[in-house]
């Protein structure tokens, strides 16, 4: 992609409740010339779980946005980023709840994942019914919950038959009728899930979408015997066969993954000709304010530029702050000791199903992690702005947003995410505008954005003595150079004339 322009990532209701007033927030004038993209969540389409990302269908839910709403931003030169969720679907799906109603006789009977087809000769039947694979078959696997992944599905004719469920399910009886919440996940063998990819595609490049983030699209590749996550090289032959379709809609992807820098997937994804997250840079920044040192970060710069790898870096965002992801680029103890100082500034941990050392983020705004301190929030800002790849910037993290307790206990269990997700009225967010962070926030993206040794082209030096961390963009006589003190938190930029 050759927009390397920052990104403002938001939910249709972060401000004001509709994404018509956040498009009345971009249009104000204190905004303009900030970004060349946004990102909208998918709670813009029909969900019912997971703030978006447990799709009933990918029309639009017109309570929060509209067609009209999507050309106000593309009207304000904004390049729009969606989802497709690649791996599930709601159970409240049209598909789900036509097997739901026909069992045997569903044209989507293989659209899901029946548990018992899928591992047929692989394991033993239960008396619940529902076949448990041997030990050989799945001992490669990771599961997101404790327990095997089933959920039971009631047929018409009153039998049980199970299906994969790799992430949130629940079930219980109401007027003598099962009821279903959940995420099932889909079939990639039915030619029918294809035809679903290829038509939402259709859908979202006719909203005007360029770039698609694949969301769990390391999950959807399954195979008895392999990894259920990540598994080579079925995840590539996806991948690939995605892309085919998306270039039918002149799409760009962007696959959405979580691994540790040891593991070296992020490098496969460049490799493979994508753009890919760069979730290294928010812990790596904190990790440097803590540290006073730039090292790690020249060492990170320097990857990105040599191998040619293409990122969108971050911040914050709508989950966490990653931190399973910096495993083999930081040491385990330097790990553990900002999970500790996240933590003690207010930040929730979350463990998979309990298992220790499995953490994977810490939830807490941006702000929040770096202890209220406005002054290395700009410099973080600062920092992102000039490292390598294409700025995306959460809304919460630009408007100084703190962590929010009210709305995790509003949340109740599982509702640890919310510290991070205040929805603001337009009025508030305005106000935000005005305070000297957020403007010299505004002031760092905007040079990003219309500077014109921030291109492609570019060639990005790192430095890192002592406590003072220098990243420099230079294109031909254009160039843009920051200097930061990681120890005062103070910073300067020195340009070219444009």
């Amino acid at each position: 992609m050759a927009d390397l322009g920052p990104m403002l990532n938001l939910y249709p209701d972060s401000v004001g409740g509709t994404l018509s007033a956040a498009a009345e927030l971009l249009e104000t004038p204190a905004l303009r010339g900030a970004f060349s993209s946004v990102y909208v969540l998918p709670s813009l389409f029909h969900s019912d779980l997971d703030r978006g990302f447990c799709v009933v269908d990918y029309g639009l839910n017109e309570e929060l946005a509209t067609e009209d709403d999507l050309a106000r931003l593309r009207a304000l030169g904004l390049t729009l980023k969606l989802d497709i969720v690649l791996n599930h679907a709601s159970v409240q799906s049209p598909q789900f709840q036509d097997l739901l109603k026909n069992g045997e006789r569903s044209q989507y009977r293989d659209f899901f994942i029946d548990w018992n087809k899928f591992w047929d000769g692989c394991g033993e039947l239960t008396p619940e019914g529902y076949i448990a694979p041997r030990e050989e078959y799945i001992k490669d696997m990771f599961f997101r919950k404790p327990g095997l992944p089933i959920l039971m599905v009631r047929f018409p004719d009153g039998s049980e038959r199970p299906y994969w469920n790799t992430f949130y399910q629940k079930v219980w009886e109401e007027n003598g009728e099962r009821r279903y919440l959940g995420q099932m996940d889909l079939n990639i063998a039915s030619p029918k899930v294809w035809e679903f990819y290829d038509e939402t595609l259709r859908r979202l490049s006719g909203y005007g979408a360029k770039i698609i983030r694949l969301d769990a699209f390391a999950y959807a590749p399954k195979a008895p015997g392999k990894r259920n996550f990540m598994n080579e090289p079925d995840t590539w032959q996806v991948l690939d066969r995605v892309r085919s379709l998306a270039d039918k809609y002149d799409l760009t992807l962007l696959p959405e993954i979580h691994a540790a820098y040891g593991e070296g997937v992020y490098e496969k994804i460049a490799a493979n000709g994508y753009m890919t997250y760069d979730f290294f840079l928010p812990g790596l920044i904190l990790d440097a304010l803590e540290r006073k040192s730039g090292v790690y970060l020249k060492k990170w710069a320097d990857e990105l530029t040599e191998k040619r790898i293409r990122t969108v870096n971050m911040l914050g965002c709508h989950d966490g702050i990653p931190l399973l992801d910096l495993k083999g680029l930081l040491p385990e103890g330097d790990i553990d000791a900002l999970i500790r100082t996240l933590v003690a500034r207010g930040g929730f941990v979350k463990d998979l199903h309990g298992a220790k050392n499995m953490y994977y983020q810490v939830n807490a705004t941006y702000l929040s992690a770096l202890g209220g301190d406005e002054a290395r929030m700009c410099l973080a800002r600062a920092v992102q702005v000039f490292m390598p790849g294409k700025p995306q910037v959460w809304y919460l993290d630009l408007l100084n947003g703190l962590n929010d307790y009210d709305a995790v206990r509003r949340a109740g269990e599982g509702g640890h995410k919310e510290i991070n997700r205040t929805n603001l009225t337009l009025e508030e967010a305005r106000r935000r505008l005005e305070t000297p962070t957020v403007r010299e926030q505004l002031r760092l993206l905007r040079l990003r954005n219309t500077h014109p040794a921030f291109s492609p082209e570019a060639e990005i030096a790192a430095q890192a003595r002592g406590s003072t961390l220098t990243l420099t963009w230079r294109r031909g006589r254009c160039y843009a150079s920051l200097t930061a003190d990681l120890d005062s938190g103070k910073y300067d930029i020195e340009l070219s004339e444009q």
